[in-house]
C-alpha cells in the first residue's frame, strides 16, 4: 500500500508545473511587506519582516536540502523543486538582508561596523555569501561548464544552513525552542547526507 502511495505521489508530481512553486513561494514576500505598512506586525514591523524573511529564507534551504534523503530514504522523487527551493531561500535571504541594511539600519559605517563586531551578523553575512555563488550557478549552463566541481560547490549549501542556523539561535533573545529545532533538523540532513556518500562509493 505504501509503495501504491509513493507512486501516485511521484505519478503527480511530474504534472505539477515548477513554476507554480515559484509563484506560491514568493506570495509571502508582498504579503508580509503590506502587513508591516498597515500595522499588521505589531510596533515594530520593520524587525518583524526582516525575522519572517530571515525565517522563510531558512525553511527554504532545509526544505531544499531534504530532497535527496526523501527520494533515497522514502522514495519521494521531488527532485525538479530542488533548483526553484534554493532559489527561493536565496530571494528571502536577499529580502532579509535588504530589509536590514535599507530599512533597519540605513547607515552604512554602521552596517560595517555591526558586521565586524557583531558575531550573529558576521555568521549571517558569511552565510549569504556562501550562497551567493550558488544562486548565480543555478542554472542548465553553469552545471555543463562546470561539471563535477558543480556539485562540489554547491555542498557550501549545508555550511550556510548551519551558519543560518547558528544567526537565528543568536538573533532570539533569551532561550528559544524554535531557532534550536532548526538547527536540530539541519544537522539531521548532514547527517543523513554523510550515511549517503559511502552507498554511493560501494554502489559505484
Amino acid at each position: 500500500m505504501m509503495k501504491s502511495l509513493k507512486d501516485q505521489l511521484n505519478k503527480l508530481v511530474r504534472f505539477v508545473p515548477t513554476w507554480c512553486l515559484y509563484v506560491l513561494g514568493a506570495l509571502p514576500a508582498p504579503w508580509l511587506f503590506y502587513l508591516g505598512l498597515t500595522g499588521g506586525l505589531g510596533v515594530d514591523p520593520v524587525k518583524a519582516i526582516e525575522h519572517r524573511y530571515g525565517e522563510l529564507a531558512l525553511q527554504f534551504l532545509i526544505a531544499s536540502l531534504a530532497i535527496t534523503p526523501m527520494r533515497r530514504f522514502l522514495g519521494l522523487n521531488l527532485i525538479k523543486f530542488r533548483r526553484a527551493l534554493g532559489l527561493l531561500c536565496f530571494f528571502y535571504v536577499s529580502c532579509h538582508l535588504l530589509v536590514w541594511l535599507v530599512l533597519d539600519v540605513q547607515i552604512i559605517a554602521q552596517i560595517l561596523k555591526d558586521i565586524i563586531k557583531r558575531p550573529y551578523i558576521t555568521v549571517g553575512m558569511t552565510s549569504f555569501l556562501l550562497l551567493l555563488p550558488l544562486a548565480v550557478t543555478s542554472n542548465n549552463a553553469s552545471i555543463r561548464k562546470l561539471g563535477n566541481r558543480w556539485r562540489k560547490l554547491h555542498r557550501l549549501a549545508y555550511v550556510a544552513a548551519v551558519l543560518g542556523a547558528v544567526h537565528y539561535i543568536w538573533l532570539a533573545k533569551g532561550f528559544q525552542i524554535e531557532p534550536l529545532v532548526y538547527l536540530a533538523v539541519v544537522l539531521f540532513l548532514l547527517l543523513l547526507r554523510l550515511r549517503l556518500q559511502p552507498m554511493r562509493r560501494l554502489v559505484s
